[in-house]
C-alpha cells in the first residue's frame, strides 16, 4: 500500500462513490442515465478497479449534489477561511455567495444601494423558493399585490412563481440574506415556544 496521500485519496474514492449511491438508493443504471457514464465504468470505479478522472468526477458530483472535495474526501487545506468573491449586478447591488455546495439551497448576502421610492418595480417569476432575512436597513418587497417594508430582523419566504421584486428604499442601502432553492425546496424554519 502506498504512503502517498494522493494515492490514498484516490484509492478511497471507489468505496465513497458506492456509499453515496447506496445512501441515495440509486441503481447503477439510474446513475448512468444521470451522468452519461457507462454502468460498467461506474461499477469498476466503485470497486476500485479503475481510478476516476476529472471528466467522471464532475458529473458524479453534480448527480450527488456534492463538491469534488466532498466526493473524494480531499484532505483539509488547514485554512478554514472562505474567500468570498463579490459579484456586481447590473442594478448596482453587490452579491456575496455564501455557499459553495453544488445543488440544493444556495445562500447569498445582498447589499443594495438606496433606491427610488417612485420607481415602478419590474415583477419577475421563476421556479423555486426564496427566503429573505434583513440584516440592516429597509427592504421593500413586492409579492403579487402585496407591497411591504421589511426591517432589520424580519424575514419573508415565498414561492418564486409569485410575481415578485425587492430593493432598497430612498431611506438608504439595505443588506439582507437570501436562501434560494430550486423548485420544491424550501428553507425550513424551526420555531420554539416563546419564553415566559
Amino acid at each position: 500500500m502506498s504512503d502517498d496521500p494522493i494515492d490514498r485519496t484516490l484509492n478511497a474514492v471507489g468505496p465513497r462513490l458506492k456509499q453515496l449511491r447506496l445512501r441515495r438508493d440509486v441503481t447503477l443504471a439510474e446513475l448512468s442515465e444521470l451522468t452519461g457514464i457507462s454502468v460498467s465504468t461506474l461499477s469498476r470505479l466503485e470497486a476500485g478497479l479503475r481510478r476516476p478522472t476529472l471528466e467522471q468526477l464532475l458529473p458524479l458530483a453534480r448527480a450527488y449534489g456534492a463538491t469534488l472535495d466532498e466526493l473524494v474526501d480531499a484532505p483539509p487545506t488547514g485554512d478554514p477561511r472562505i474567500h468570498m468573491r463579490p459579484i456586481a449586478s447590473g442594478d448596482g447591488a453587490t452579491i456575496l455567495p455564501l455557499t459553495r455546495r453544488a445543488g440544493g439551497i444556495q445562500a447569498y448576502k445582498f447589499i443594495r444601494p438606496a433606491g427610488d421610492d417612485n420607481a415602478q418595480p419590474e415583477l419577475r417569476t421563476h421556479e423555486g423558493f426564496d427566503w429573505l432575512y434583513v440584516l440592516n436597513g429597509t427592504l421593500r418587497v413586492v409579492l403579487g399585490e402585496h407591497d411591504m417594508l421589511l426591517q432589520a430582523g424580519e424575514a419573508a419566504e415565498f414561492d418564486t412563481r409569485t410575481p415578485h421584486w425587492f430593493g432598497a428604499t430612498s431611506a438608504g442601502p439595505v443588506e439582507y440574506l437570501s436562501l434560494i432553492g430550486k423548485q420544491g425546496e424550501r428553507a425550513h424554519i424551526r420555531v420554539g415556544p416563546k419564553p415566559n
